[in-house]
């Protein structure tokens, strides 16, 4: 079979050998990486590490690689947004499986693991400030994962049926998608300390999230509806942004990928908490302990 090449508009690399965006070189990849939204939680996350061997800022992405307990990790930012992860899960993808120097697409595929740690808002009003939760379900509001083939087979078509029709979704915004959690790594990152949710991912954090400050809202009762929303048992837990696309290109690509969130906000009790790096601090370190 002949093999797939990368033409140069497609994957950009950069004079010095880095992918286009990440500015990582395919050398400083580890095969376990952590995920966080915020630049300034990388250092946060690398307090952790045993040792840290390099440090790239390129834009909203910043990476800091080095060890935890003798084993390569790394922990890079993806800003804010979906359309942010379509990047950087693109260029992981690239770093890990296409040699730069001939743009081939290598014979052997390299698996990465990846755990997203983020900050949320609870949908169900037994969720209390500071609770992780992990999106065992991902649904996507941002359309994202419908610009690839294949997007099928990796998503929960019943779930997605029956939460179209319960919304009463509307046919200007992008069709949702519902996928799953890399099930080997909610096993390994979970425990009694965690809620296993079924997350949504918004597109943007006001009127997407059906918060109104000065435009009202196109279909002001959707949190409602969602929140009275059940499939087979399941109830929609939270709202954040990342979640969908991560799990979605991951199971697309090969990869294994989750996400898990602390509750920094009650939408339905409209409770909120600004005081909550405590509370990341304290995941983050169960994270790194168990991946």
């Amino acid at each position: 079979m002949e093999k797939k090449i990368i033409a140069p508009s497609e994957l950009i690399i950069n004079p010095d050998g880095s992918v286009f965006h990440l500015h990582l070189r395919p050398e400083q990849l580890t095969d376990r990486i952590i995920l966080v939204g915020d630049p300034g939680r990388v250092n946060m996350v690398a307090d952790f590490f045993d040792t840290k061997d390099f440090e790239v800022s390129s834009r909203e992405f910043h990476t800091i690689g080095g060890t935890y307990r003798g084993k390569p990790i790394m922990c890079l930012s993806h800003g804010i947004g979906p359309d942010n992860i379509d990047i950087v899960i693109n260029e992981l993808d690239a770093l890990a499986n296409v040699d730069f120097e001939t743009r081939e697409v290598r014979d052997t595929h390299r698996t990465l693991q990846m755990v997203r740690i983020g900050t949320s808002g609870a949908l169900q009003p037994e969720l209390k400030l500071g609770t992780p939760v992990i999106a065992e379900k991902a649904i996507g509001f941002d359309g994202v994962l419908n610009y690839y083939a294949g997007r099928n087979e990796v998503c929960d078509l019943d779930f997605e049926k029956d939460f179209t029709e319960h919304v009463g979704w509307n046919p200007l915004w992008a069709s949702p998608y519902v996928v799953d959690a890399d099930s080997e790594l909610v096993n390994l990152i979970g425990g009694n300390d965690m809620v296993r949710g079924n997350t949504i991912s918004a597109v943007g954090f006001y009127g997407p999230q059906g918060r109104e400050v000065r435009l009202p809202l196109a279909n002001p009762d959707l949190n409602r509806h969602i929140e009275e929303f059940e499939h087979r048992g399941r109830r929609v837990t939270n709202y954040e942004m990342e979640s969908a696309p991560l799990q979605g290109l991951s199971r697309l690509m090969g990869h294994k990928a989750m996400t898990v969130c602390s509750i920094i906000a009650n939408r339905m009790c409209h409770e909120a908490t600004p005081n909550y790096k405590t509370a990341m601090r304290d995941l983050v370190g169960t994270v790194l302990d168990r991946i």
